[in-house]
C-alpha cells in the first residue's frame, strides 16, 4: 500500500492503557474499559444512547495515515464502529465507520453499506445517501469476520480519503473529502447506542 502524503516520520503509538481513566484522553457519552486481550492491549467503549467518542488530547491531524484494529458484533443494527477525524467539537467531524453486522449479509443492498464515510452536522449518512447514492457506502472487502477484530487503515491526503482492510492493496473507500476544516482532533467513533473494541491505534504523518 503507497500513501499518498509523502515521505513520513516514525509513528505515533498512543498509549490506550490511559485511556479508562481519561489520561491522555477525553470522553463524549461514553466510558471506556480494559479488555483482557492476549497479544493485543485493547479496550472497549461502553454501550450507551446515541454517539460516543474517545477523543485523543492535544493531537491535532491533518494527513498521513492512521491504523487500529477494531471489532464489532455480527447481530443486525447492534455495532457502529469506526473512527472520527478532523473534529472540532461533538457535532462537526468526519468519520469512517464499519457496519460488521452486513458484512456477509443475504442481502446485497446491505452488504453494499458496510463501510460508510460521513461529514458532519452538513453530511449525515441519509443526505449522502440520497444525494450521491453508492457513493460514500461500500460494502468491506476482503470481508472480515463480523464478530471478530479487523485491522483498519485510513490514508489522507490530496484532499481525499481512503479506508482499506485487512492490509489490502485496495481500498474499500476512496472518497473525496467533503468537510472544509483542514485540521482536527482523532477519536475512536461509535454510535446508535453500540459498544466497540479497539486496539493498536497507530498514527503516521508527513
Amino acid at each position: 500500500m503507497t500513501s499518498p502524503v509523502g515521505s513520513a516520520a516514525a509513528p505515533i503509538e498512543p498509549d490506550l492503557k490511559g485511556l479508562p481513566t481519561g489520561t491522555g484522553w477525553r470522553f463524549f457519552n461514553r466510558t471506556a474499559v480494559m479488555l483482557d486481550e492476549p497479544g493485543r492491549t485493547a479496550i472497549r467503549l461502553t454501550g450507551g444512547a446515541g454517539l460516543g467518542l474517545a477523543i485523543l488530547d492535544g493531537f491535532s491531524f491533518q494527513e498521513g495515515t492512521i491504523e487500529f484494529d477494531v471489532r464489532g458484533k455480527a447481530p443486525p443494527t447492534e455495532s457502529y464502529v469506526g473512527l472520527a477525524l478532523f473534529g472540532i467539537d461533538e457535532t462537526t467531524f468526519d468519520a469512517v465507520y464499519f457496519k460488521p453486522f452486513n458484512f456477509i449479509s443475504d442481502d446485497e443492498v446491505r452488504r453494499s453499506r458496510a463501510v460508510q464515510y460521513v461529514a458532519m452536522p452538513t453530511y449525515n449518512w441519509a443526505q449522502l445517501r440520497k444525494r450521491y447514492p453508492g457513493m460514500h457506502e461500500r460494502p468491506v472487502m476482503p470481508v472480515p469476520d463480523p464478530a471478530g477484530w479487523f485491522h483498519v487503515t485510513i490514508v489522507v491526503g490530496a484532499g481525499r480519503i481512503r479506508a482499506f482492510v485487512e492490509n489490502s492493496s485496495e481500498p474499500c473507500l476512496d472518497i473525496k473529502k467533503l468537510s472544509t476544516q483542514d485540521r482536527g482532533w482523532i477519536a475512536f467513533w461509535v454510535s446508535n447506542g453500540s459498544e466497540g473494541d479497539f486496539a493498536n491505534l497507530k498514527i503516521t504523518v508527513p
